[in-house]
């Protein structure tokens, strides 16, 4: 977030949150598991990237969008364990998100921000 002034081309005032899980990440609950998280914006020139920042193409494909609200984490427990669980789908192995907009404040009551779950149909 410090130097985000320095990316020229951006296209988009929203930040991306993004979380790049092994695939066996979601197989068992581990607070250890290391898994990869960048911060982001969306550009629309990926030749003029400021020196070591890198560039990540997030993959085509079906993502359930859950609007929130609130600093409250246990969203995650409701999508993972009720609505994932009980739906036609099942996780993607592809980026995961957070699409944080000028109605974004860290720890706000009344902080809003999308989630952005990779999904495919189960089969």
């Amino acid at each position: 977030m410090p130097r985000r002034k320095e990316i020229k081309n951006s296209i988009a005032d929203k930040f991306y949150s993004l979380q790049i899980y092994p695939s066996d990440f979601f197989n068992s609950f581990d607070i250890h598991k290391e898994f990869t998280k960048w911060a982001g914006l969306a550009v629309d020139d990926k030749s003029d990237i400021p020196e070591n920042m890198s560039v990540l193409t997030i993959p085509a494909g079906k993502y359930a969008v859950f609007k929130h609200v609130g600093p409250d984490t246990s969203i995650f427990q409701q999508i993972f364990g009720v609505w994932i669980p009980n739906s036609e789908y099942t996780l993607d192995d592809r980026p995961h998100f957070e699409l944080l907009g000028d109605e974004y404040k860290k720890g706000d009551p009344n902080s809003k921000e999308e989630i952005w779950i990779p999904i495919k149909v189960r089969g």
